[in-house]
């Protein structure tokens, strides 16, 4: 998967999980209920402090978005999880719920399943890590799948899902290019200054990224990187960059597919839901904080990445999720958000203000004025001269005129006395 369709940071590595005679992860004893086969297999809900985190919530009261394919209906862990949506892509259905895409259609079903499935029992069948918080499904088309503009459904999707509630949205794609379009400046800004949470998954180097893409370079974001079992960061579902704010499990996940089929995938796809599940704890947990508080509380009680070489790390971020730390540990706030502030990018990038004129320092000097003109000393004809004109104009010109007059008759008197005398005299002999 590449470009826009690449953008589906997942990728399946398992067929269809058959449930009949799947063997138990730890085995039964006579003293001890006997473990779920499928929750035997979420790791994460112990390794990563959720099951710990449940003691204080499981979500009650949030709400996540999930901007993606669509949840199908076919998993009853997800319906009743699932209490509205939209769709984007214009070949869904109105509820959103209808998958969208031919290879990629259970993507937003797997991710819907990771934050907030509801198991088929108490301690049966897949559960997400905020089981009690509910679900928007906001259907979107990835490249061929919609004649509309990937961009515009995004940015509508944005909106419809802070317009109807959402605390938490979850964007598990990327478009593998740095920049975004502008109409992603309004959509996320909303989404900020309306106090929702926005985790975005950074990608995965298997389906060709290399660094992180729109929108996890979107300053405001809570970007995902990916781990394997051993908290190392994935060399297939995971890639790097420095908008990296925390890691999470992106390796031998589970995910209930549109028809209700267990399968086994992996991408930072699934690793942004089970962030995005912990925010939605925290903010039933602690329905005081805002948005930046939220995210802050998240990176701030992350456990040290034993691969790391700074905090953050191009790889890491902040470190690896801890659930149970981010719903109980003490935190100081923040006033801002520690992912970076759009609002200022967009001053500074998009919409800088023109530099202001400078303000003159000089005194303005003042020029003394012209001396009043010297009235007439008398009247007369314009057509007749005046004294100034007689003796600087017209006596000059007559007395040159005369001398030149002079100077010519004389010539021409000589001329003409050298002419006689020449006609007169004798011929020589």
């Amino acid at each position: 998967m590449r470009a826009l369709r690449v953008g589906l940071a997942a990728a399946l590595v398992a067929a269809t999980v058959a449930l009949s005679g799947a063997a138990a992860a730890t085995p039964a004893v006579d003293d001890e209920p006997e473990v779920d086969p499928v929750r035997g297999m979420e790791y994460w809900l112990d390794e990563y402090g959720i099951t710990e985190a449940w003691k204080t919530t499981q979500g009650e009261g949030a709400t996540i978005a999930v901007i993606d394919t669509g949840i199908g209906k076919g998993a009853k862990e997800l319906n009743a999880a699932v209490t509205g949506g939209a769709d984007f892509s214009g070949v869904g259905t109105p509820d959103g719920r209808t998958p969208i895409g031919s290879g990629d259609s259970d993507h937003g079903s797997w991710v819907g399943s990771l934050a907030a499935a509801r198991g088929t029992g108490r301690d049966t069948g897949m559960v997400g890590v905020a089981p009690k918080a509910e679900l928007l499904s906001l259907s979107i088309g990835f490249g061929r799948s919609s004649d509309l503009p990937f961009v515009d459904q995004v940015a509508e999707a944005m909106r419809w899902a802070v317009d109807h509630g959402a605390d938490v949205i979850n964007l598990s794609f990327t478009t593998n290019t740095l920049d975004w379009d502008r109409t992603w400046d309004d959509a996320f800004l909303y989404a900020f200054e309306n106090d929702v949470v926005v985790v975005v998954a950074a990608g995965n180097r298997e389906s060709g990224t290399d660094e992180v893409g729109a929108p996890a370079t979107i300053p405001g974001v809570l970007t995902v990187g990916g781990v394997d079992r051993k908290g190392r960061a994935s060399n297939t579902a995971s890639t790097q960059g420095i908008t990296i704010g925390i890691s999470a499990p992106s390796e031998e996940l589970l995910g209930l597919s549109a028809n209700g089929d267990l399968v086994i995938w992996e991408g930072t796809s699934g690793a942004a839901p089970l962030v995005a599940g912990v925010a939605a704890l925290v903010r039933s947990a602690h329905p005081d904080l805002d948005a930046a508080n939220v995210i802050n509380r998240i990176i701030r009680t992350a456990d040290p990445a034993a691969g790391a070489r700074s905090v953050p790390d191009e790889l890491y971020g902040y470190g690896t999720v801890n659930a149970a730390a981010a719903v109980t540990r003490a935190v100081p706030k923040v006033s801002e958000n520690p992912m970076g502030d759009l609002s200022e990018w967009v001053r500074l990038y998009r919409r800088a203000a023109p530099t202001p004129r400078p303000n003159p320092t000089s005194t303005p000097i003042t020029v003394a004025p012209l001396p009043a003109a010297e009235p007439p000393t008398g009247t007369g004809s314009p057509l007749l001269p005046s004294a100034e004109t007689l003796r600087y104009g017209t006596v000059p010109l007559m007395v040159l005129s005369l001398g030149t007059i002079l100077i010519v008759l004389g010539v021409t008197a000589a001329a003409r006395r050298i002419r006689s005398a020449r006609t007169s005299r004798p011929p020589s002999r």
